[in-house]
């Protein structure tokens, strides 16, 4: 099973223009191929440092939680409260996630079941395409634009449910394979294991629009902030007046 080289491979040249700045991704690196999760964002234009403890979950734009045995991650993220501010930070923080990531981040998950984030609706079966040697290369026609695309699957999970706000962007056999709902997008499959960044471009498209928006709702909670004060300043010197007036006039 060897990957191909995508033709439509390379950086989303108007990130960092439209973002402002580089955006930090945040990796999984406690098991799993994380480092070709890294390569794979460096050749999209995105700079990305290694995440092991819970102090390195600052200073995120974005969160990647990459592909490898899910129990094993588990009992990493439960020591020292990981998972309890894990799950705080995804709350509101982009989130990509591939194969046993998706598992992590599924709200159910079967065959067997196992404790996890709870932050994607979908219902997720462990293994359900077979062991190691049934592993397989796809290539199908997504909802993303540049033709189809080619999908590594190792040991992969099975996307079962999706719920009402999940929006599927690509199949196998009728089963979705990459899905997105708001700032959290999930593949059971690898998309770092191929040359083609368009899965990647989609994920720093999403990170870059949220910081966005969350820098306006900064800004205007900042002006309104102004504004109010001014109100209250501008109040504040008319009752020194009116006392200052009556001050006066008692004097005459």
């Amino acid at each position: 099973m060897t990957p191909t080289i995508a033709a439509n491979a390379g950086p989303s040249a108007s990130l960092e223009v439209k973002c402002g700045k580089k955006l930090t991704i945040g990796i999984l690196a406690l098991q799993g191929d994380f480092e070709a999760h890294a390569r794979a964002f460096a050749n999209a234009g995105a700079y990305s440092v290694p995440v092991r403890k819970p102090t390195d979950l600052t200073g995120l734009d974005g969160f990647v939680m990459p592909g490898g045995e899910s129990t094993t991650m588990l009992k990493f993220l439960e020591r020292d409260c990981f998972i309890e501010m894990l799950k705080e930070l995804l709350s509101t923080t982009p989130c990509f996630a591939t194969c046993a990531g998706c598992i992590l981040l599924a709200r159910e998950v079967l065959s067997p079941t196992q404790p996890s984030l709870g932050l994607l609706d979908v219902t997720v079966e462990r293994n359900a395409y077979g062991r190691q040697i049934d592993s397989a290369v796809i290539i199908e026609e997504t909802e993303l634009s540049g033709g189809p695309l080619e999908m590594v699957f190792i040991r992969a999970p099975r996307i079962t449910r999706t719920g009402a706000g999940v929006e599927v962007l690509a199949r196998r056999d009728g089963s979705p394979t990459l899905v997105r709902q708001g700032h959290l997008l999930a593949a059971t499959f690898h998309p770092e294991m191929t040359a083609d960044v368009r899965v990647q471009n989609l994920f720093l498209d999403l990170v870059c629009a949220h910081k966005l928006i969350r820098e306006r709702s900064l800004l205007e909670g900042t002006k309104h902030a102004s504004e109010k004060k001014r109100v209250h300043e501008k109040q504040r010197a008319s009752h020194t007046l009116a006392q200052s007036t009556r001050k006066l006039l008692s004097v005459r």
